[in-house]
């Protein structure tokens, strides 16, 4: 059989399979949506995907190709994303062999810490340091408030405050819809309460942002 022969069965054989296993890019999009960029551009980002796990699945490594092709749909997807955003330095890719366990899990816990990451990158400067610094975002243990009010030169009390305004700026519906559709937390009711606690604060502030 010649080297051409067997490049054509190959080929076949991929396309079979992008066929077989369309349903995987359909149902990804149906949990987890496309991000910032259009269904169009979420389904074709996604057959790339598959066309890659397709191409590179082994099923020696020990993980199901489900699991394997909807970790690569999902990066690919996201990867566009970053493309079409210019956001697309800094980013670091795991090995998809590295995933275990449930992939739709492991897609949304991922894509979690990605959106928790942005939305607290678009804070002011002094809330992100807050909020970084409180919740170990950097890579570092929580920090005690009052560990860093004395990093800050503030008292106490002013971490508390400086928290709860960034607490406030993060949760608002208008901010944080996108990690609120991956946590289900994007109801009318979720949405309603989240005005109710930032008018709160503001009231307790006497009006103070």
């Amino acid at each position: 059989m010649s080297n051409c022969t067997r490049k054509l069965l190959t080929a076949q054989a991929v396309e079979e399979a992008m066929v077989r296993h369309a349903g995987l890019v359909q149902a990804f999009i149906r949990r987890q949506g496309g991000g910032d960029i259009c269904y169009e551009e979420a389904v074709q980002a996604g057959r790339i995907g598959l066309w890659h796990a397709i191409r590179g699945y082994d099923p020696r490594r020990g993980v199901s190709f489900s699991t394997y092709a909807w970790v690569a749909i999902c990066r690919q997807i996201r990867r566009r994303a970053r493309e079409l955003s210019g956001k697309v330095e800094g980013y670091v890719e795991y090995p998809v062999w590295q995933v275990v366990g449930d992939p739709a899990e492991e897609v949304e816990r991922e894509l979690v810490e990605e959106l928790v990451q942005d939305l607290v990158g678009q804070l002011p400067p002094r809330l992100r340091q807050v909020i970084t610094r409180r919740y170990g975002l950097g890579g570092e243990p929580p920090c005690k408030r009052k560990e860093l009010g004395k990093e800050l030169g503030v008292s106490h009390e002013r971490v508390r405050q400086l928290e709860q305004d960034a607490l406030a700026w993060l949760r608002h519906p208008a901010r944080s819809w996108r990690l609120r559709q991956v946590v289900d937390k994007n109801s009318a009711a979720d949405y309603r309460r989240a005005l109710a606690e930032i008018a709160d604060l503001r009231r307790r502030r006497g009006g103070r942002r």
